[in-house]
């Protein structure tokens, strides 16, 4: 009697219904787990903290981005696609090379001082550290780093190829002390400096590669 009274019970129960994660806008909830990258780094950042910025379940991040390797490689590409203080991309526009780093670095200043979000550069000083499980993590951010200096070189080449920047300049060599430059802006950010101690700084940077234009001639 035992045995059939439980099979009737379990017909006439209703059944079991999963637990459907709630919707939520990918793009808000990757930005909020983006600020917790961003102020507490990859390695500091635990899962509760994600979710809770993010206002969500363990259960909905993971079934929404995989790991929290993964949603830190979204935040990471978010962070590229913010807006910027000055819009477009100065290294695509038809302008000298001077001019196209001050619009970057004027831009990065702005943006590692903006009360808005955590201080400093995402990127640029991002996982100089971490545990050895974290290693991948680390080499896609370092990979991040080596395509903006890439990116700073192919600018400078233009330049020697369009006429503004002198023929022996060093490319690379350049690009590098104008990365290390954004490093050192990132850092000070995150220790208080303000924006117009930062675009003080830059100035200082950019009279540096002002040396290798070329002077124009009317």
């Amino acid at each position: 009697m035992t045995i059939v009274k439980n099979i009737e019970e379990k017909k006439n129960s209703s059944p079991r219904k999963r637990g459907r994660p709630p919707a939520f806008d990918r793009e808000t909830v990757l930005a909020a787990a983006r600020d917790t990258f961003w102020q507490h780094g990859y390695d500091g950042s635990s899962i509760a903290d994600l979710t809770a910025a993010m206002g969500i379940t363990p259960q909905s991040l993971y079934a929404a981005f995989g790991s929290k390797a993964e949603l830190y490689r979204e935040t990471l590409d978010q962070y590229r696609r913010m807006p910027r203080p000055e819009p477009g991309n100065p290294f695509q526009d038809k302008i000298d090379t001077v001019t196209a780093f001050e619009r970057f670095l004027t831009n990065s200043a702005k943006i590692f001082t903006a009360p808005e979000h955590p201080k400093g550069c995402m990127i640029s000083t991002a996982v100089l550290n971490c545990a050895e499980e974290n290693e991948p993590i680390a080499h896609h951010v370092a990979s991040m780093r080596l395509q903006t200096l890439d990116i700073f070189t192919a600018r400078i080449e233009r330049g020697i190829a369009e006429g503004d920047i002198r023929p022996e300049a060093n490319p690379r060599s350049l690009a590098r002390f104008l990365g290390a430059i954004v490093q050192g802006m990132s850092v000070q950010a995150r220790d208080g400096a303000t924006t117009d101690e930062l675009l003080a700084l830059l100035s200082h940077a950019l009279s540096e590669l002002k040396t290798y234009q070329m002077r124009q001639e009317a």
